[in-house]
């Protein structure tokens, strides 16, 4: 009785094949049928008489059925709230009240004999089998063992199934886990063979390195000697000579033996001399060596702090490399590479050495840039020109102030007086020097002005009023000086040409345009960083539609610079700065360390590093393969005034690097310029 319990189907599945059938198994098929028929028969009865169910109030299902004396039904509820807003019948308008109304028995018995059939039309089977039961349905034994041995085989047969299916299941894991680890095997054991490869390499070029050390000093060496053979220096032979050459002076009455033995003390004193001599370079020697020795543990000591990062860039640069010079040797059978040395290993050890290098910003230079009729003083954009010679700063203080690079790092004072200086009517967002004109410089402004300076004259030569809100980014063609772009909060790109007053294209883009950039090799390209949290690449032969539209910023874009041709880096407010190769439509990398969640902290590149700011204050630089900063600066207190309650809100407003240097410009929003260097 326990198995019923557990499992029990009203409909009999098909009986498994016996040699003696039994007398069910004949009534079976026509109990089927004639249950079969019922079913369509009370269907169809239900069909016909849904209808004259519903109540006309309602128009659902009558419950508690009660007769007025037109002869119409209700349900109890519905006709008792009509009644209480009209005296009349709702089918025929008879006059009609509470004491009109009646109990419809035989209605609710046809009700709830309907709302039977159709719970056991919809009930389960397990359902309607128990309700069959519960209503008295008469079975014999003899049926009741015929069902029992039906179920039991239908649960062995269901437990086997589902044993299998789980089988299936943990047999399609392995297999996919086998797949996934050898796999896995199979990259560790070609990356093994590379470090393999890499460190047979690097053994046999350090061992060359070694003999070439040892052949310089040999050479030293015997230059050394060379130079001392050259000095009276007595010998074994000079001795000899020198009696003989003695005796034969006494003979003839020449000079005195006590000069010679003066002049050979004299040369004793100068051996010695020598020796000490040797000693001081020798210890000189010694002194750099463990100067040496002391910059290799510190270099050391950064490949273990970023050992991951580091590990992650060969192996990527490895089998990236392997893998081209294996269709390059596919494609070109007969091309001759150089032994041992792989070019991904040669890209890595520049990467090692450009990463251990520097480990600190050095402060070289410092000034202040102080207004007395401004009390914000945030430089929002720091340029330097064509030839690195002049810098220029623009921000909230109105005004384009041009200083004298060379004059900054030579003059120990904290102001600095600027060469040039140029008064605008609104407060500067960005500046652009021109990369063909020296003098010729690009701003725009907080009215959506973009302005073109000539820096001799301080006069502006052009001014293009088109955009219709704040300007935030403006940019000189690298490759076209006639030719510069600007993006603006009214959403527009324009592209502008000195030669004209009107701009010469327009791209109109759903959300507010927060920097723009063009490409340094070409003059079609740019890219357009932009509110929506995403970077687009443009060519403007066709501006239909982007190039490539790169994602992955969770907030607005507010920066976007070229490392090369193919490599751009972008930052934004959701403090992370980000790599992207626009050739191949790929993110490359993401860069993290910094604050920046609300303002413009600056951006600037070179070929390999990426600086920005932060709101915490700080100066952060990145290499462009490792995703952590390589090292920071803090403009720290001493910039802040002892009375300056707002300390802690300044944040670094504007960096430039100085071209394919270590050296680098930085502005915080109190005026504040340092000019920094990286060093070991």
């Amino acid at each position: 009785m326990e198995e019923v319990s557990t499992g029990t189907e009203p409909r009999v599945p098909a009986v498994k094949p016996d040699s003696k059938p039994s007398s069910h198994e004949e009534v079976q098929p026509l109990l089927e049928a004639a249950a079969s028929a019922t079913a369509a028969a009370d269907v169809a009865e239900v069909a016909d008489v849904d209808k004259d169910l519903l109540c006309p109030i309602c128009m659902q299902i009558i419950k508690d059925a009660f007769l007025t004396s037109c002869g119409h039904s209700f349900c109890y509820m519905c006709i008792i709230t009509h009644l209480r807003n009209k005296s009349d019948c709702p089918c025929c308008s008879q006059f009609l009240t509470n004491n009109q109304l009646f109990p419809n028995l035989l209605l609710d018995k046809l009700l709830k004999m309907t709302s039977a059939r159709q719970i056991s039309k919809t009930a389960s089977p397990v359902e309607q089998f128990r309700q069959a039961l519960q209503q008295g349905y008469e079975v014999s034994i003899k049926e009741l063992d015929n069902l029992l041995s039906l179920l039991a085989e239908k649960k062995r047969k269901m437990e086997q199934e589902e044993a299998e299916r789980n089988m299936q299941i943990l047999l399609d894991f392995l297999h996919c886990l086998r797949k996934q680890k050898v796999d896995e095997l199979n990259e560790v054991q070609t990356d093994l063979q590379f470090v393999k490869e890499d460190i047979n390499s690097v053994e046999r070029h350090r061992i060359d390195l070694y003999r070439a050390r040892d052949r310089y000093n040999v050479k030293l060496r015997m230059l050394g000697d060379d130079s001392s053979t050259r000095k009276p220096w007595p010998s074994s032979i000079d001795k000899n000579s020198s009696g003989i050459v003695s005796s034969s002076l006494n003979i003839r009455g020449g000079m005195p033996a006590g000069n010679l033995q003066n002049k050979k003390i004299d040369g004793k004193t100068q051996v010695s001399g020598h020796r000490s001599q040797r000693k001081d370079t020798l210890s000189g020697a010694d002194s750099q060596s463990f100067n040496q020795s002391g910059l290799s543990v510190a270099r050391k000591k950064r490949v273990h702090a970023q050992f991951n990062d580091l590990q992650e860039c060969y192996l990527q640069k490895r089998r990236q490399l392997s893998n081209q010079l294996h269709i390059k040797q596919e494609s070109d059978k007969n091309v001759i590479h150089r032994e041992g040395y792989n070019a991904g290993l040669a890209d890595f050890q520049s990467v090692l050495s450009t990463f251990t290098q520097y480990s600190r910003l050095r402060v070289i230079a410092e000034l202040r840039l102080g207004d007395l009729f401004h009390s914000t003083n945030i430089v929002s954009s720091i340029e330097f020109d064509r030839d690195d010679e002049l810098f220029a700063t623009a921000g909230v203080s109105r005004r384009i102030k041009v200083f004298d690079f060379s004059m900054v790092l030579n003059e120990p004072a904290d102001v600095h007086c600027p060469v040039v200086e140029m008064s605008t009517r609104s407060k500067l967002s960005c500046l652009s020097w021109n990369k063909y004109w020296k003098n010729h410089i690009a701003s725009s402004d907080y009215e959506g002005i973009v302005t073109v300076w000539d820096v001799t004259t301080s006069q502006s030569l052009m001014e293009y009023e088109e955009h219709e809100k704040r300007a935030w980014s403006v940019d000189f063609s690298p490759t076209d000086p006639s030719m510069l772009v600007s993006g603006s909060d009214d959403c527009k790109v324009k592209v502008w040409c000195t030669k004209q007053e009107t701009s010469v294209l327009n791209i109109d883009m759903k959300a507010n345009i927060c920097c723009v950039k063009y490409n340094p090799g070409f003059s079609n390209y740019i890219a357009v960083g932009s509110a929506d949290h995403h970077i687009h690449y443009y060519d403007l032969r066709n501006i239909s539609s982007p190039l490539h539209v790169f994602s992955g910023h969770k907030k607005a874009v507010s920066y976007v610079k070229f490392l090369s041709e193919t490599e751009l880096a972008s930052a934004s407010t959701d403090s992370t700065l980000r790599l992207w190769d626009v050739k191949e439509n790929l993110p490359l990398r993401t860069f993290r360390g910094h604050t920046n969640e609300k303002n413009f902290v600056g951006l600037s590149v070179n070929s390999e590093y990426i600086a920005c700011g932060s709101e915490t204050n700080d100066v952060y630089v990145y290499h462009k393969e490792i995703s952590k900063p390589v090292t920071c600066h803090r403009f720290g207190s001493q910039d802040m005034d002892d009375g300056d309650e707002d300390a802690g809100s300044h944040f670094i407003s504007a960096v430039c690097w100085k071209s394919d240097s270590p050296t680098m410009l930085t502005a915080n929003s109190q005026g504040t310029i340092k000019v920094l260097v990286l060093a070991a």
